[in-house]
């Protein structure tokens, strides 16, 4: 059988959360896929300028590729899903494609199998543009009526695309994601041993309103004001829809300097936060998944998280569970583990119990299950 996967997205230097779906799925289908099937990954193809002559750039692959493997590079001014590796599909008809990132091309195979990783869009409209909400919703919306197969990453993603887009169940699979674990902790380097002077509370991810990261500077600020805590808040990543919107209501806070913003960290960086954060804040307002959760629970930080979307399906008894449109509520939940330290155990033990039901591993081995034995 010849598998086709778009990989357009696995490569990039810097992954959020698709992305590293998109890496870590590929990377551990290289041992679920049989070994008697040809893959090919297709992946963004640009042209630069080298010396006197121009020369066609791949993105770089970061582990070995079986020998039944293959890639090929498309190019495409705009639109590479649509243009690109429709046409490439059209040329060259794999058996079955595979799409991680919840785009179909229009000309694809008939067994296409298509992730969906949630309908934030649907559920926080003001953290998106106009623009950004009319896209997702028309590029998934096609993607689950034209996939044979649609991936879901939760329970709850599934019953949201069977409630708002009318997809069968029968052609649905649930298959929860991984998360990687970084067992080799380097020493703090000096740009974080700042931050890690006094205790902090923590957020990875993309400051935006969809994060809740105004509600997280306010419940921070009840906790500093009522309690008294000696904590930081540490707000680490890229700014998003609605950053100027956060940065206003951060200036009227009065512990202002007490929350540190280092922007974009690496993986390494990431690891070493989390590893020393009293507590890991994901107190958001949609998540299809929430790989964050797992990734904090797995090197025994507390988590405080949502009680709504995906969250409690993904941190089980493992995560402290809060309303997210209550500051009260947040603050509270922070105060709890903070405060009783037999609770804080109790929540780290059922937390580590929680991790050993996810990996990148079971995830590939179940997408290779819907490659191989297609659904009606």
């Amino acid at each position: 059988m010849l598998i086709g996967i778009d990989a357009s997205r696995a490569f990039l230097k810097q992954r959020t959360g698709i992305e590293e779906y998109a890496y870590q799925t590929i990377r551990h289908l290289r041992t679920a896929l049989p070994e008697t099937d040809i893959v090919v990954l297709y992946v963004r193809k640009r042209f630069v300028m080298r010396g006197l002559g121009i020369i066609a750039e791949y993105p770089k692959i970061d582990f070995p590729l079986p020998a039944h493997w293959h890639v090929r590079g498309i190019w495409a001014p705009r639109f590479w899903t649509q243009v690109g590796l429709s046409l490439e599909m059209f040329v060259h008809t794999p058996d079955v494609l595979f799409v991680p990132a919840h785009t179909i091309p229009i000309v694809h195979p008939k067994r296409s199998i298509v992730t969906i990783h949630g309908l934030e869009y649907e559920f926080c409209k003001e953290a998106y543009s106009l623009w950004e909400r009319l896209y997702m919703r028309f590029s998934i919306r096609y993607s689950c009526k034209a996939a044979s197969t649609v991936v879901c990453v939760s329970e709850n993603t599934k019953h949201d695309v069977m409630r708002l887009y009318g997809t069968s169940e029968a052609r649905i699979r649930v298959v929860h994601e991984g998360y990687s674990h970084n067992d080799v902790m380097p020493d703090m380097d000096h740009r974080l041993q700042k931050i890690a002077k006094k205790p902090y509370m923590l957020f990875v991810g993309r400051l935006e309103e969809r994060k809740n990261i105004i509600r997280i500077i306010e419940a921070f600020e009840i906790l500093k004001e009522k309690y008294r805590i000696p904590h930081k808040l540490v707000l680490a990543g890229k700014p998003g829809y609605g950053y100027q919107r956060i940065q206003n209501q951060k200036c009227l806070m009065k512990n202002r300097n007490d929350i540190i913003e280092p922007g974009y960290i690496s993986e390494e960086e990431k690891w070493q936060l989390l590893q020393g954060a009293d507590v890991f804040l994901f107190p958001t307002l949609y998540e299809g998944f929430g790989i964050p959760v797992l990734e904090a629970q797995s090197v025994g930080t507390p988590v405080v998280t949502s009680e709504t979307s995906s969250l409690p399906e993904v941190g089980g008894e493992g995560a402290v569970y809060v309303d997210p449109l209550d500051t009260e509520s947040i603050a509270e939940g922070i105060q709890q583990l903070l405060s009783d330290k037999a609770f804080r155990d109790g929540i780290i033990e059922k937390a580590a119990h929680n991790v050993n039901r996810f990996s990148w591993a079971q995830c590939a081995e179940e997408i290779s299950q819907a490659i191989q034995q297609p659904r009606p």
